[in-house]
């Protein structure tokens, strides 16, 4: 299955910054992929799709070792941290390759299990990466989004609420879809996968340790050049710009401080191949 859109043409909302690569490499397999450990067992073949720093990778290839696993990602800096990490894990048997999610460089039913963590947001045609991430899979895809929408959190600050009516509206310009999370079911069925398991799991920023994190990490992005230069073309002054980052910073001074977000998470089974 291949389609007109590709990963590499769709537009990465978030870039691959110091500050964004640094927060995804603090994400692990429980707590981005415990929906999905229950199914995994040793000798498996998995391919991780969107792999990023590769955190959650080599902790899915420590479940299912000595199966092979293979993260792939469209970014350069990505991949490079992802070997990096796996460098110091003394990991020497798990792959990271450049690839394009929609045209993966693998022959029919190549993996037991693909995956993907927070990938189909980010796409111009969702649909069509199922598609090609059943494909190659001979038995299992699972994926994980979050929902935008979903997000809340106290004290109210109108920055935040800038800031989040403003990553929507770039996210949508890019071609994406940020509220990615109620649209999976659906999406799955469209491209043919069956017996949908569908749950829901959150992110809770309420302790000190991960508010200041979360803060620091979201004033960083928003500083950034990517989320700038895009704010910029949506119509955002660098006034703006300057208040969002600025409530992220009041927010986590907070005593009060709390974010949490939703996250829908689906295991499908891949159509018996004629």
């Amino acid at each position: 299955m291949r389609s007109s859109h590709s990963y590499a043409e769709s537009s990465y909302t978030h870039g691959h910054s110091a500050p964004v690569l640094n927060a995804h490499a603090t994400r692990t397999a429980t707590s981005s992929a415990h929906y999905l450990l229950g199914s995994l067992r040793p000798g498996m073949s998995l391919l991780d799709v969107g792999c990023g720093p590769g955190t959650v990778t080599l902790d899915l290839a420590e479940r299912v070792r000595p199966g092979l696993v293979v993260g792939v990602d469209p970014s350069v800096e990505a991949l490079e941290a992802a070997r990096a990490e796996a460098s110091r894990r003394a990991d020497r048997t798990t792959t990271f390759m450049a690839a394009d999610v929609v045209a993966l460089p693998f022959e029919d039913g190549s993996f037991d299990v693909v995956h993907a963590h927070q990938v189909l947001q980010h796409l111009q045609d969702p649909v069509a990466a199922l598609r090609e991430m059943a494909r190659v899979s001979a038995s299992l895809v699972a994926v994980r989004d979050v929902e935008y929408r979903t997000m809340s959190w106290y004290p109210d600050l109108p920055g935040l609420d800038m800031w989040l009516d403003t990553y929507r509206g770039i996210a949508r310009a890019n071609g994406a879809e940020p509220d990615a999370g109620r649209h999976l079911k659906a999406w799955a069925r469209a491209a043919g996968l069956e017996n949908l398991r569908v749950t829901a799991s959150t992110w809770c920023y309420c302790d000190p340790v991960s508010v200041r994190w979360w803060s620091s990490s979201q004033a960083a992005r928003v500083s950034g050049a990517t989320f700038t230069r895009q704010a910029l073309s949506a119509g955002r002054s660098t006034a703006d710009i300057e208040e969002m980052a600025r409530a992220w910073i009041d927010w986590g001074r907070s005593p009060d401080a709390y974010f949490v977000m939703v996250h829908t998470e689906l295991v499908a089974e891949v159509p018996a191949r004629g």
